[in-house]
């Protein structure tokens, strides 16, 4: 699918301006960042740099775009020329997926004709404002779990795009599975499920229902105890499926006492190895109260494909470098109250100490160095069109996985409290 129309209008009228004018073809350098964290978060997590590089791929104007700009006088014949042949021919240097970001962290660093980087703006910021969104929920709740494995089970709460997207964002920040079969077809995911109420409610008793699943999944199935009695349905549950019960799944109620005492009958009952999956609107902070729970698994939906509350990374793309006519380098930067931002190419790394924990996200407008123990934060992710192949696809999903993973490790211990604070950690702008 072309992704060429995933833009804002003013995107092309931009361009047909400064073709007029003859700046199009200037060199330029655009940077994505984020002003600041949601309000309380302590760091963000970048998500979307593999689909955004697969989409960048089919960022072409066929014959239907073309003719849907020139019916609807979107721009000229002059563009429309240019847009025939349309194909992102620069470099983009950036935060590698997974990373953890924080207040003008250089996401990622644009270095193409100003026509170039123009074009791709809007479909860049939506894709990377989406994901990095529910990256950063999703580590916050796996943070919130411990050790116990969190499910994606989101996809009836979004749009199907936005769905498939926010599944890999999830898995990234190590989630264990989903439930969406196209995020597990097109990225590789370990997907699950069961049944839903329904399936109770279609047969004449709970007990034929459970021995219908019983009968097809077989004895390790998890089976939904809720859709009437919790305490019938879990003794039920048991007579059917035996002590070889894979699971029950608790879907409402005060999960915590429910957890509790569903433990101890299934103890009793002699089903030691069953284990309970609680679902039902968690967030972070739901999770969090169920620690002490004998909980063994969390079903997150809702608030996950939302962002937590936050669901946009508030992600913004500026121009701060181009060339003038005589082909000097001229930093640029946007002056406004509130939202002024720092001119020239960036550069950052992270600043470690000496048992390898960040101290600080140094950012400067040459290329700097600590002094001491620091990570390059910027890798190359598209080099004169030439896009890596090792971010797109399943095995960009797991090497997105495991640099969050390290990223985390690598985090003072702070990190990982719910309580609203600053950045776990400071941003130092070094001028050049």
């Amino acid at each position: 699918m072309r992704t060429s129309l995933f833009t804002d209008h003013y995107e092309l009228t931009m361009l047909q301006a400064a073709l007029a004018s003859g700046a199009a073809h200037r060199p330029s350098v655009f940077e994505a960042f984020s002003r600041r964290l949601p309000e309380g978060r302590r760091y963000g997590v970048v998500g979307g740099t593999g689909r955004l590089l697969e989409g960048l791929a089919d960022f072409h104007f066929g014959d239907d775009e073309l003719k849907f700009l020139s019916d609807n006088k979107v721009v000229n014949a002059e563009t429309l020329k240019y847009l025939e042949n349309f194909t992102f021919t620069g470099t983009i240097t950036g935060y590698a997926e997974g990373e953890l970001y924080f207040p003008n962290s250089p996401l990622l660093m644009v270095e193409s004709t100003f026509a170039e980087a123009c074009v791709i703006e809007t479909y860049l910021l939506s894709v990377m404002n989406h994901d990095s969104a529910i990256a950063s929920a999703a580590s916050r709740m796996i943070a919130s779990a411990a050790n116990r494995p969190c499910i994606e089970m989101g996809s009836r709460r979004t749009h199907e795009e936005s769905a498939v997207a926010a599944a890999r964002a999830a898995i990234i920040a190590g989630f264990d599975s989903t439930s969406n079969l196209e995020a597990g077809a097109r990225y590789g995911l370990k997907t699950v499920g069961t049944s839903a109420h329904s399936f109770t409610l279609l047969h004449d008793t709970e007990r034929a229902a459970f021995e219908a699943q019983v009968a097809s999944l077989g004895r390790d199935t998890i089976l939904l105890v809720d859709t009437y009695d919790v305490e019938t349905g879990v003794r039920t549950a048991v007579e059917v499926a035996g002590p070889e019960l894979g699971g029950v799944r608790l879907d409402s109620g005060d999960l915590v006492q429910q957890a509790g005492w569903v433990r101890a009958l299934l103890d009793d009952l002699g089903n030691w190895n069953t284990k309970i999956t609680v679902t039902s609107d968690l967030d972070e902070y739901a999770i969090a109260a169920l620690a002490s729970a004998p909980v063994d698994s969390y079903g997150v939906g809702t608030a996950l494909v939302t962002g937590s509350g936050h669901p946009t990374a508030s992600m913004v793309y500026k121009l701060v470098s181009r060339q003038d006519d005589a082909g000097d380098w001229i930093p640029v930067a946007k002056a406004a109250a509130n939202k002024a931002s720092v001119g020239g190419r960036k550069y950052a790394v992270r600043e470690l100490n000496e048992r390898g924990r960040a101290v600080a996200e140094v950012v400067s407008t040459s290329e700097y160095t600590t002094g001491g123990p620091e990570r390059d934060l910027m890798v190359p992710l598209v080099v004169n069109g030439e896009i890596d192949a090792s971010f797109i696809g399943p095995q960009g999903v797991a090497k997105a996985a495991a640099r969050h993973r390290a990223s985390i490790q690598e985090m003072p211990g702070e990190a990982r409290k719910l309580q609203r604070g600053e950045p776990v950690i400071p941003t130092v702008m070094v001028r050049s």
